[in-house]
């Protein structure tokens, strides 16, 4: 039996040895990539800065500059043994693209040389057919471009030089998560440095940093083969609960098992390499689940480089006998994975690095109140548009349920930081502040991070919580490209810092002291945010009822929650900083529909599969086991086999009663998904997976589960949760 042979598999691994390039870090940080100091090295100082304008103001690079630096580019990698070339993109199926060419041109005379030009450089056209564009353009209408963003920069991985592009449409409309990302950086730098004025006038550039952690799960790769569901769904459809899970939390920060430190040191090797700057790594709640984040960065790189870890992690797993399980919710009753996003805002000033961080006077923890109640203001009104970037099949699985953050979109600031900003809307009256006033004010402004520095308590149940000087996004899914979330909030904040510039202009203008006008519109701000501050337990029925009272939505399905997406508001938010167009939203939305009902429909055909053709054939055989059994009690006992042979007959009876059941309801599922394959709106077909198809899994599960507990266990076809949890 392939489970058995599996285990047998598992049995025997031992941890791979893993060799570091050097026992200091620094020595081999970064030496894939052709970073500032390797440019340096390889262009021409002209050429450096040209590039260098190109990415801090935007300058477009002429063909000649583009020339010297594609030939250094070339260079650099050759050095490192690269024989090709590629434009790295993620296009909008959620993970990244490449199509490898060879630097290499042959010549009329059977000979080649290596060339590789600016053109090349800067633009390609792949085939774009097969990526989703919702509607964008036809599936003849092949033609797609990438284009090079030198923010990010170019790197090396085996034999290729993969160069971070944008993609677009033919007509120029985005297809990718990049352009809309970068084009939400230019927003809010805008409207924040427009802001930072106010507090010191030497802050030219605001930039959006993120620190991602990404958790998953790791198993087995024998185990994981032995899955269908695991193979071609990335979650268990079928499993019941193993006797020990994660009731005891001996798992969470425990000592981690040597195969999987030597897997994690491993990738982290290579990360390191590509400059990916992971930092942690740590055991999570559930057994075989695991943690590794690092230091914030750019937010456009920190995409990037979460992109490109789950592809490194992907292929580094293989060598150790690992599948990296990166679904929200690969086991039913265990914690899900999330891709939790801290955000922040920092500047180019000494003074004022992190916009999100109080400061040492009065005047910069003005400056702290300012863009902390901004955010606050902005994920209030665009918390619809928040939820609908982290609706997906698998996050559905995991938001409300086993330490994931509830569907309900609501901000923890924790009670001190509350305390502070109710005693600023009490004091803030909107009449003019007397000098005694003014000193109180001050100095209780003055003693926020004293307050900070007691206030360490986070509350884990809530989706979007400040945690000191960030705000951490926890309701990400562990799939995610971070940039579909992070183009929202980047929006939300900077159309809501430009509103709060206009507002504050518009009381100066009338004569009002600066400082009183910002806190004269802070105050307004206070009081109409209030509804999405909570500082309970976001799991408790309670805090769902409060939700709805306070108008916050409670969305629970991805079908619905990707309406958010296409409202009126969202679009002109979308348009009006520049991200998006109407075309590119809706054509978002469509995608994200077309995936969800597909995800679902692909899990239904492997669930009626596993259950049809691996799970009742066992079941037959074992009853049929049983049968004979009890005919062979009947031949002994003959009258009184009954007595002997009660429990054999309960199990056969159980087992004829679920097999039934699970046919019925296997069948019945299949009526539904033909029904909806017959629909021709996506929304109607993402509900009819959603509301009718889905259903039926749990039911489905639950029988499957139950002969699971009846079977004799060399007979069980799959791995169990014991095992895959388990095993190391």
């Amino acid at each position: 039996m392939l489970r058995l042979t599996a285990l047998k598999e598992t049995f025997r691994r031992r941890p791979v040895e893993v060799n570091a390039p050097s026992t200091k870090i620094s020595d081999y940080f970064g030496e894939l990539v052709f970073n500032n100091e390797t440019m340096r090295q390889y262009m021409s100082k002209e050429a450096y800065e040209s590039v260098m304008d190109s990415v801090n103001r935007g300058v477009k690079l002429n063909r000649k500059m583009a020339n010297q630096v594609a030939s250094a580019m070339k260079a650099w990698a050759m050095s490192k043994d690269a024989t090709h070339y590629t434009h790295w993109f993620q296009p909008l199926t959620g993970r990244t693209a490449e199509k490898h060419d060879a630097f290499y041109t042959p010549t009329e005379d059977g000979r080649s040389f290596e060339t590789f030009n600016g053109e090349q450089l800067v633009q390609q056209e792949p085939d774009a057919s097969s990526f989703p564009s919702g509607g964008i353009r036809n599936t003849f209408e092949a033609r797609g471009y990438t284009a090079w963003d030198p923010s990010s920069p170019a790197f090396i991985i085996g034999q290729t030089l993969c160069i971070p592009t944008i993609f677009v449409s033919y007509t120029g409309e985005s297809l990718d998560y990049k352009a809309p990302l970068i084009k939400s950086l230019q927003a809010i730098d805008k409207a924040a440095t427009d802001v930072c004025q106010y507090f010191d006038k030497n802050i030219s550039k605001v930039t959006a940093t993120l620190g991602w952690e990404q958790e998953y799960f790791l198993v087995d790769s024998a185990l994981f083969t032995a899955r269908p569901d695991l193979v071609l769904t990335g979650r268990t459809l079928f499993g019941h609960s193993s006797s020990k899970g994660q009731q005891l939390d001996d798992h969470y920060f425990g000592s981690i098992p040597d195969r999987v430190t030597a897997f994690m040191h491993d990738f982290e090797q290579e990360s390191l390499r590509l400059g990916i700057p992971v930092t942690t790594r740590h055991n999570e709640v559930a057994p075989n689940q695991f943690e590794c984040a690092p230091v914030f960065e750019e937010c456009n790189l920190a995409v990037d480089h979460n992109q490109l870890l789950m592809d490194v992690m992907e292929k580094v797993a293989h060598r150790h006998n690992f599948r990296v399980l990166l679904h929200e919710k690969p086991f039913a009753g265990m914690n899900g994975s999330g891709k939790h996003n801290n955000w922040s805002l920092g500047t180019n000033s000494s003074k004022h690095k992190n916009l999100l961080a109080p400061g040492k006077t009065p005047k910069e923890n003005i400056r702290f109140l300012t863009f902390l109640v901004n955010t606050i203001k902005a994920v209030h009104e665009n918390a619809d548009l928040l939820r609908a970037t982290i609706a997906s099949a698998g996050n559905d699985h995991r938001l409300g349920a086993n330490e994931a953050p509830p569907a309900i979109l609501s901000i923890f600031i924790g009670s001190q930081l509350t305390k502070v900003l109710n005693d600023l809307e009490k004091s803030v009256t909107g009449e003019a502040l007397s000098p005694d006033q003014k000193t109180e004010l001050k100095l209780n402004i003055g003693k926020i991070p004293q307050i900070l520095l007691d206030n360490t308590d986070r509350n884990r149940t809530s989706p979007f919580a400040f945690t000191g000087n960030k705000f951490e996004f926890r309701a990400v899914g562990s799939t995610a490209n971070c940039a579909n979330p992070m183009i929202a909030l980047n929006a939300a904040v900077a159309k809501q810092l430009q509103e709060f510039k206009g507002e504050v202009d518009g009381l100066i203008a009338k004569g009002v002291k600066k400082d009183e006008a910002i806190l004269n519109i802070l105050r307004d701000y206070i009081k109409v945010s209030k509804p999405v501050l909570f500082e309970g337990n976001g799991y408790s029925d309670e805090w769902v009822e409060e939700a709805k009272k306070r108008g916050l939505h409670n969305v629970n399905g991805t079908a619905h929650a990707l309406d958010f997406l296409v409202e009126d508001k969202v679009k002109d938010l979308y348009e009006q900083l520049n991200i998006m167009n109407n075309r590119e939203v809706d054509s978002r939305y469509e995608i994200n529909l077309e995936e969800y009902h597909m995800k679902i429909q692909i899990e239904s055909r492997v669930m009626a599969d596993m259950a049809l053709n691996h799970m009742i054939p066992v079941a037959l055989k074992y009853q049929k086991g049983m049968i004979e059994s009890v005919k062979g009690l009947k031949d002994i006992f003959e009258a009184d086999f009954k007595e002997h042979a009660g429990d054999h007959i309960a199990i056969i009876e159980e087992i004829s009663s679920r097999v039934k059941a699970i046919r019925r309801l296997v069948y019945d599922m299949i009526d539904e998904r033909k029904v909806a394959n017959k629909l021709t709106s996506p929304k109607e077909q993402a509900v009819a997976y959603g509301d009718k198809v889905r259903p039926y899994f749990d039911k489905i599960r639950y029988e499957v589960d139950k002969l699971e507990l009846i079977i004799d266990n060399n007979d069980w076809p799959w791995p169990k949760y014991r095992e895959l949890l388990f095993t190391r």
